[in-house]
């Protein structure tokens, strides 16, 4: 046998003998094609939403004055105080007791119509809005803590994983749902 062919044989067996190892050992230790689940923790998000609420509120108010300078309560005051006044005495006596008498009823008429009007009141609805806000809870996604051979990780996924996360080439397939 010649230099050359001796150095193919050998080459060659070397060659042979390092693709059967590593065959070999893919075949005892395969790539695992699922990594397990460990513990899954929901990541939430909580929002506040705007909300207009209105309600109708009954409001009492004085109602509209349609004599303000109280002449009537005045007039019917004096005229009533004027005929009791004249009642009283006689001659310059009955004279006096009339014109006290209606001054007397003039600014009592006065007073009876001024607190008739301020306890007179009319009460309408009015619409009173306000902004609330409303609090509700999302879960945004899930942090998932895995074992994948000897080694543990954590990922954001956007669902519950399940029992184990598909593994392809070494990497977690994290868009496919797992199966059982």
């Amino acid at each position: 046998m010649n230099k050359s062919m001796l150095t193919g044989v050998i080459a060659g067996a070397v060659a042979v003998t390092a693709i059967g190892g590593v065959a070999g050992y893919r075949a005892l230790n395969p790539e695992p094609k699922f990594a397990e689940v460990l513990a899954v923790e929901p990541v939430t998000e909580t929002r506040k939403t705007p909300k207009e609420v209105c309600e109708d509120v009954a409001v009492s108010e004085q109602a509209p004055v349609k004599d303000p300078n109280r002449i009537a309560g005045t007039a019917i005051g004096a005229v009533a105080g004027g005929l009791l006044g004249s009642q009283i005495g006689s001659g310059k006596g009955r004279t006096v007791g009339t014109v006290a008498g209606a001054a007397a009823g003039g600014y009592a008429g006065h007073q009876v119509q001024k607190s008739m009007q301020e306890k007179d009141t009319v009460t309408r609805i009015e619409r009173r809005c306000k902004t609330v806000y409303e609090s509700h809870t999302e879960t945004i996604g899930y942090d998932v803590r895995y074992r994948l051979g000897e080694e543990e990780g954590l990922v954001r996924m956007d669902h519950p994983p399940g029992p184990r996360i598909p593994v392809k080439d070494g990497e977690l397939q994290l868009q496919a749902s797992a199966t059982p």
